[in-house]
């Protein structure tokens, strides 16, 4: 019980930290990338705003294995995914400039819209086929001016921390353009934050990166699709394998 209200009260405080802090730095940042057409300022305030919230909330983050990546390379970073906090733990200790995919809807956001397409994110529409595969096409193009993509390949969260079965489109994505998989294995948000909770419990994040997988080695996506998995999952704990 007092486990569950310290978290409940840290979960606010990083609610309020958002609120307070989100729209003062948008008001400065925000018309700085349209005046100047530099994405970096705006993309270095984002992610500095989206890591302080869980850290505010008690989450402290250790990275396992950077040193097998080339920080000057690019890659499509692929991760399990288990909880909200996910995204705004991984996507901003992801080395240089990450893409990501995100909803089209967001897009309707005016001036929103104009930074989305300055930091080159990818809009996609899951339910659209043919938009879906314009993404992936989209998100090759991007990579090519050497941005990351970091993408959970799973689609959606796990309800029990087990490693799902991924979508074809982001491995489609890595054979066509022939850039290099970082598997990462993100450990702790499950327990601090699962599916379907609200409060976040405070705890230690681990974020392991694993070797590169080169897509051009393997026959099949199949192949390419059950390295990946392979590899991800052997760093989840026994019993979520």
């Amino acid at each position: 019980m007092i486990a569950r209200t310290v978290g409940f009260f840290r979960t606010l405080l990083a609610l309020f930290f958002w609120i307070i802090v989100v729209p003062p730095a948008a008001l400065i940042a925000f018309p700085w990338t349209l005046i100047t057409g530099d994405i970096r300022f705006l993309y270095w305030i984002g992610m500095g705003l989206a890591l302080a919230g869980p850290k505010i909330a008690g989450a402290r983050v250790k990275l396992v294995g950077l040193d097998k990546i080339d920080p000057e390379g690019t890659y499509v970073f692929m991760s399990n995914h288990v909880s909200n906090l996910d995204p705004p733990i991984l996507v901003p200790l992801i080395p240089r400039r990450t893409s990501v995919l995100a909803k089209k809807e967001v897009w309707r956001i005016p001036i929103v819209n104009k930074a989305l397409d300055l930091a080159e994110i990818v809009p996609v529409e899951r339910s659209n086929r043919d938009s879906a595969i314009n993404s992936i096409r989209r998100a090759g193009e991007v990579m090519k001016h050497h941005v990351n993509m970091t993408i959970f390949p799973e689609g959606t969260r796990s309800p029990d921390g087990r490693l799902m079965t991924f979508k074809k489109g982001p491995f489609h994505l890595a054979a066509e353009t022939g850039f290099p998989i970082v598997p990462v294995t993100i450990l702790g948000t499950y327990e601090m934050m699962p599916k379907g909770s609200t409060i976040m419990k405070s705890g230690v994040v681990t974020l392991v990166f694993h070797a590169p997988i080169d897509p051009k080695q393997f026959a099949s996506r199949e192949e390419l699709m059950k390295a990946v998995h392979d590899v991800i999952n052997s760093a989840l704990p026994p019993e979520r394998q």
